[in-house]
């Protein structure tokens, strides 16, 4: 059963094509992977189904819901870990997910012991009352999944959430990512240029390039459909968009990514 469609999803900005016709099935409960180079569409793909721009045509539905005409009702359906940061420094790990609580509307009886929960969860009681000023990049990233699992999502988006975490903290991550698919059953989308990262944890992969997907399928398939032997995904990537990783891209994509990078190294 697919928890997420979309139909010829399609943006433009003035005469740009964005998003071209994008058009996936995701079934509940799966890790699905969005590759391409910098600027092929992701985040915009990513925004569109998170309700924070409309798409230009097409449509897309998530739990059943139109993300266009029941915005609201997938907000509550949806968690999302931008790849900028966004947990207030200012604040504890403990405030910034009673803050996330009260957003969310999470009743007040059961506030605080929701939160508690979710750092314990998380592996962040510890640092519960820490200004998250003084957390480490992995320590930040995992209070942001905190505050998008809050409210128990059926579907988690995650755009490059270990960009700039060095390889533990990146492991720390997705072993608490796993640990809440598990448990949860929540259905994950999620952006990365680390090929090794999209190999070990998505059951499925569509890769995006120049606004279109020009390849979808598991690992195993893609790397069986390019006739190279012994094939990684690294060389499916390539194959697919002819551009080496992490090479193309905006002067603007470049340097929030390097932004995203320093503040959580």
């Amino acid at each position: 059963m697919a928890i997420l469609e979309t139909k010829s999803l399609t943006r433009r900005f003035g005469s740009l094509i964005a998003v071209d016709n994008f058009t996936i099935a995701i079934e509940v409960g799966c890790v699905f992977g969005l590759l391409g180079p910098n600027g092929a569409g992701k985040t915009t793909v990513i925004k569109m189904l998170t309700t924070l721009i409309p798409p230009t045509s097409g449509q897309a539905f998530i739990d059943g819901f139109d993300v266009v005409r029941r915005a609201t009702e997938v907000r509550r359906h949806i968690g999302y870990v931008p790849q900028l940061i966004s947990a207030d420094g200012n604040l504890t790990g403990y405030e910034n997910l009673i803050v996330t609580a009260k957003l969310y509307d999470l009743p007040s009886r059961t506030r605080k012991k929701d939160v508690l929960d979710a750092l314990d969860f998380m592996g962040l009681s510890d640092a519960a009352n820490k200004l998250v000023r003084y957390y480490s990049g992995g320590m930040i990233r995992r209070l942001e999944i905190a505050q998008s699992m809050l409210h128990h999502p059926r579907m988690l988006f995650l755009d490059e959430p270990t960009i700039g975490l060095d390889p533990l903290a990146r492991k720390a991550v997705w072993d608490h990512v796993r640990q809440l698919q598990k448990q949860f059953q929540t259905t994950i989308l999620l952006t990365t240029h680390i090929m090794e990262e999209a190999d070990s944890l998505c059951d499925r992969i569509a890769i995006m390039h120049l606004g279109k997907v020009v390849a979808i399928g598991t690992a195993s398939e893609l790397k069986s459909s390019i006739k190279v032997e012994n094939a990684t995904l690294d060389d499916v990537f390539i194959h697919f968009t002819g551009d080496k990783l992490d090479s193309g891209g905006r002067f603007r994509d470049t340097a929030r990514t390097r932004r995203t990078a320093r503040r959580l190294g």
